[in-house]
C-alpha cells in the first residue's frame, strides 16, 4: 500500500471537511428549494471515500454506487462546480442538469452513477469488472452499496456469478447501521453482514469505516487480491451518518444522544485529532485549509447559481439513439 504520510492526513483532512462542507451546503439550498427532488447525505461516512481513493489506482479503477453519489465523483477528479450545478439542475451539470442528486455520473473520471434502484448498481458493478477481465485490463472496480440492499436477491446472484468468474471487483456494504429507518438488526436475524461472504467461499470481513486508514488497509489488500486475479472480496464497513436516510427523514427511529456518541468517534475528529498530535500543521495552517475549504464551497455555489438551466429540447435530444426515428430528429447533445 501506499505510505500514509504526514500529506496523507494533511489531505485526508482537507477532502473530508470540504465534503462535509459541500453537503452542508447542499442542505441548505435543499431547504430553499434550489435543488428539488430527493437529496441523500453522506455526513458521517467521509472516511470510507479517503479511505477507497488511498487504495485505488485513480488512472485506472472505478467506482459505482448508490444514490449516496455527491462527494464520490469529487474525490475521483470530478469539477465539484459541475457536480453542485449537476444537483441545481442546470446544464453546465456532470449530466447538463438531467440525472440530479441522485445520478451523478462522469465517465471521463470512471464514476459509473449514482442508480436510484436498491441494489441495482451491485450487478453492473460486477459487470465493468466482468468487461475488464474480458478484454484484459488491469482495472479494479469498487462496488458500494447500502445495508439496506444487501438484503436483495441481486446481490446472491452477483456474488455467485463474481466468484465463479473471479471478477475483479471489490464489493463494500457501507453499512451505516440503517436501511432508510430500518436497524439492521430488524433485517435479518444476524447483525454480521459480511459473513454472506462466507456462503460463496468469497473473502470477507468487517472494517472500521470511521477511520480512514483502516478502511485505507482493507481496501488495498482487497483491490491486491483483484487485481492479481484472484477474484473479489465483501467488505462490511461499519459507519454510520449524522443525517437522515435523505432530507424528508423525520429520524424517528433513533434518538439525538444516539448521533451524539458517533459524533464522539467523527471521521474528520480523528484525523484532525491525530494531526494535532503529531504537529503536522499549526493552528493558521489549520485555519488555512479550513478557509481554503470555505472558500471553494462558496465557488460552487455561485457557478450553479448563475448557470443557465438547458433548454427544454434537451430533454428530446438527449433521448433517441436511432438515426431513422421518425419524429424527431436526434441531436447528440
Amino acid at each position: 500500500m501506499k505510505k500514509i504520510t504526514k500529506e496523507t492526513y494533511l489531505k485526508w483532512y482537507e477532502d473530508m471537511l470540504f465534503w462535509r462542507k459541500f453537503e452542508d451546503k447542499l442542505a441548505q439550498v435543499y431547504i430553499q428549494q434550489k435543488v428539488r427532488g430527493f437529496l441523500h447525505l453522506y455526513n458521517g461516512q467521509e472516511a470510507i471515500l479517503a479511505g477507497a481513493l488511498h487504495a485505488m489506482d485513480l488512472k485506472k479503477d472505478r467506482m459505482i454506487t448508490a444514490y449516496r453519489n455527491h462527494v464520490q465523483p469529487i474525490g475521483m477528479g470530478e469539477d465539484p462546480k459541475r457536480v453542485m450545478a449537476e444537483l441545481y439542475g442546470k446544464k453546465t451539470g456532470t449530466s447538463q442538469g438531467l440525472g440530479g442528486s441522485m445520478h451523478i455520473f462522469s465517465k471521463e473520471h470512471r464514476f459509473y452513477g449514482g442508480h436510484g434502484i436498491v441494489g441495482g448498481q451491485i450487478p453492473l458493478g460486477a459487470g465493468l469488472a466482468f468487461g475488464d477481465k474480458y478484454f484484459k485490463r488491469d482495472n479494479v472496480t469498487l462496488c458500494f452499496f447500502g445495508d439496506g440492499a444487501s438484503r436483495q436477491g441481486t446481490l446472491h446472484e452477483t456474488f455467485n456469478m463474481a466468484m465463479n468468474w473471479k471478477l475483479p471487483v471489490v464489493f463494500c456494504v457501507e453499512n451505516n447501521g440503517y436501511a432508510m429507518g430500518t436497524s439492521v438488526k430488524r433485517t435479518a436475524n444476524h447483525e454480521d453482514i459480511w459473513k454472506l461472504g462466507l456462503g460463496y467461499e468469497m473473502p470477507c470481513g468487517p472494517v472500521d469505516a470511521m477511520n480512514p486508514e483502516k478502511v485505507a488497509e482493507a481496501m488495498d489488500e482487497a483491490i491486491d487480491r483483484a487485481r492479481r486475479g484472484d477474484g473479489p472480496t465483501f467488505l462490511d464497513l461499519k459507519t454510520y451518518r449524522y443525517r437522515g436516510h435523505s432530507m424528508s427523514d423525520a429520524q424517528h427511529y433513533r434518538t439525538k444522544d444516539e448521533v451524539k456518541e458517533y459524533q464522539k468517534i467523527d471521521p474528520i475528529t480523528q484525523v484532525l485529532d491525530k494531526i494535532k498530535e503529531n504537529e503536522w500543521a499549526s493552528e493558521d495552517e489549520i485555519k488555512t485549509i479550513d478557509k481554503r475549504v470555505k472558500d471553494l464551497v462558496s465557488e460552487c455555489e455561485k457557478f450553479a447559481e448563475e448557470s443557465d438551466y438547458p433548454e427544454t429540447s434537451v430533454m428530446y435530444d438527449s433521448v433517441y439513439e436511432q438515426k431513422d426515428y421518425p419524429f424527431t430528429p436526434h441531436k447528440t447533445v
